[in-house]
């Protein structure tokens, strides 16, 4: 029996990237996993052939997290192909990095529509379909909250507002048998990080010489403690912004 059988899991921003990998990995751990996505649907795709390819269930479905309408039909999709949830991992997050005087009133908006509004709203919705005996929230947060460079202003004030409701949360959510958890990835080698250089070379090397591990995080590293926190082997734990940074602080 594996540790999420009869579980059922929606992943946000799942079409790539650490999304992707969770969205796997809960999948190997029996889950039934919902895998969101805003544009890219082959991509998405793509992690619901690598899931049944291992023997797992998925379904992928579109939804702008900062949409209410479309994230209202995200739950009802998800009820209705699996019935109650029982984990939700808010992944998806845009970012732009920028010294605060090249910061534009649409880059604010967005990133705080999407790394704030987004897993409000997702929490707001999936309140209604959390199974009675609970479950697990996990909000995917960011290192930049530690880290503090310059240029990240605006992103990581949109991840340390999502630490700080992780904690509110998981008092107010505490009674109902939900626990609430955020993941802050250190260096970690996905697609948007390379889409924007950070994965260039010698950014590679400036964080490995401030990594005590010796090495950028690779997406499964993220995933390995989200299932961790999506299951009952965690059932103590809430209320907590782990850092996965092999150290990098």
């Amino acid at each position: 029996m594996k540790k999420l059988d009869g579980a059922v899991a929606v992943v946000t921003g799942a079409s790539k990237g650490i999304g992707a990998a969770i969205a796997r990995e809960l999948a190997l751990a029996g889950a039934n996993v919902v895998v969101n996505y805003a544009t890219s649907r082959e991509g998405a795709l793509q992690v619901i052939r690598d899931i049944e390819e291992q023997g797992g269930k998925a379904i992928a479905i579109q939804a702008d997290v900062s949409n209410s309408n479309e994230v209202d039909q995200l739950f009802n999709e998800t009820v209705e192909a699996f019935g109650k949830i029982s984990i939700l991992v808010n992944n998806a997050g845009i970012f732009t990095f920028a010294p605060v005087e090249g910061i534009t009133e649409d880059q604010f908006l967005r990133q705080y529509a999407t790394n704030v509004w987004g897993p409000i709203l997702t929490i707001q919705r999936s309140l209604e379909c959390f199974h009675e005996l609970g479950g697990s929230i996990i909000n995917i947060s960011s290192g930049v909250t530690r880290l503090l460079s310059p240029g990240s202003a605006l992103y990581a004030g949109t991840k340390g507002a999502l630490d700080l409701i992780t904690v509110v949360l998981s008092k107010e959510l505490g009674p109902r048998h939900i626990r609430v958890n955020a993941i802050s990835p250190g260096a970690t080698n996905t697609e948007g990080a390379q889409a924007i250089g950070a994965m260039s070379s010698e950014s590679q090397q400036h964080y490995i010489a401030g990594t005590p591990l010796g090495r950028i995080g690779r997406p499964e590293d993220i995933a390995h403690l989200a299932v961790y926190l999506a299951s009952n082997e965690s059932a103590w734990i809430t209320g907590e912004v782990i850092h996965a940074s092999g150290g990098l602080r």
